[in-house]
């Protein structure tokens, strides 16, 4: 019998909170463009994931977070792919936010975590509901 592995993407994404508030970026050009979605991206292979939520903050916004706490992990088989959603709060962020790449992000903005916009990014709505039920994981 042959061999067969599955293929699934990993995708890191972070949680930046301050003052109550959630900072999301409303997508462009790219899939689920006109929504609102959390910083973050894909685990590239041999990357430590903690690096790689340091890499992706950083190439968004411009910020930068001296420590990642792990928050949740969403199975998420809903769509067309399946992803491993992996998500980690930034911790003592500084730097000024930034639009780092507006091909992909119309802008970053700070919403109140009990008054999100309605139009969230759906890879991240499980991943946010966790987030604000505090429990750190799904199988969706």
């Amino acid at each position: 019998m042959e061999d067969t592995y599955q293929t699934f993407h990993i995708g890191i994404n972070v949680f930046v909170v301050k003052n109550n508030q959630l900072l999301l970026g409303k997508r462009k050009g790219v899939y689920g463009a006109g929504t609102w979605g959390l910083p973050g991206g894909h685990l590239e292979t041999g990357e430590a994931m903690e690096d790689a939520a340091a890499r992706e903050l950083m190439e968004e916004t411009g910020l930068q977070a001296n420590n990642f706490e792990f928050a949740n992990v969403v199975n998420d088989r809903s769509g067309n792919q399946h992803y491993l959603q992996i998500g980690f709060t930034a911790q003592n962020t500084d730097g000024e936010l930034t639009l780092k790449e507006p091909d992909r992000c119309e802008e970053w903005k700070w919403f109140k975590l009990n008054e999100l916009p309605p139009e969230l990014f759906p890879p991240h709505i499980k991943q946010i509901e966790n987030f604000l039920k505090k429990t750190n994981f799904i199988d969706a």
